[in-house]
């Protein structure tokens, strides 16, 4: 679990309106985006590549805390594919990126892919654990209509 509490209400924290963007939108946003995953959010490195291989910080949730299965990087990043497809992203920032996309596997775990502005189009992601109980379900309902 999560060393800070994260559950909050933060507007820019939302999944952007299907309606706003086309499939053929989609597609060309995932062509310019890329899942990179970060050594901060690893207790296993899997095969990602980072160098050091672990960096976790006591700040930062983990993908694969204990009790949680690794998740390898072909899955993070069809995850991360699946949620630009169904539209499952916040709405465009000013560089026309957005900040956050969401997925869902197949176990209903729900994933949060985020940016920063210093690598604009390269994300990193981690599970939504149980003091995101809200944001959980907010997602899983969003995935389920799409």
């Amino acid at each position: 679990m999560s060393a800070r509490k994260r559950e909050g209400n933060r507007p820019g924290r939302r999944v952007m309106a299907q309606n706003r963007s086309t499939p053929a939108q989609r597609e060309e946003l995932l062509a310019r985006l890329s899942y990179v995953g970060s050594a901060h959010h690893k207790r296993r490195p899997g095969d990602y590549g980072f160098q050091p291989p672990t960096n976790p910080r006591a700040t930062k949730d983990l993908c694969d805390a204990k009790g949680q299965r690794p998740i390898l990087a072909a899955e993070a990043a069809q995850l991360f594919a699946d949620g630009i497809r169904r539209g499952m992203f916040s709405a465009p920032t000013a560089n026309g990126l957005p900040k956050y996309v969401w997925g869902v596997d197949t176990h209903g775990d729900v994933y949060e892919a985020k940016t920063r502005p210093e690598l604009e189009a390269e994300y990193h992601g981690y599970r939504l654990g149980d003091d995101e109980s809200d944001m959980r379900r907010y997602v899983i309902e969003e995935w389920n209509r799409r």
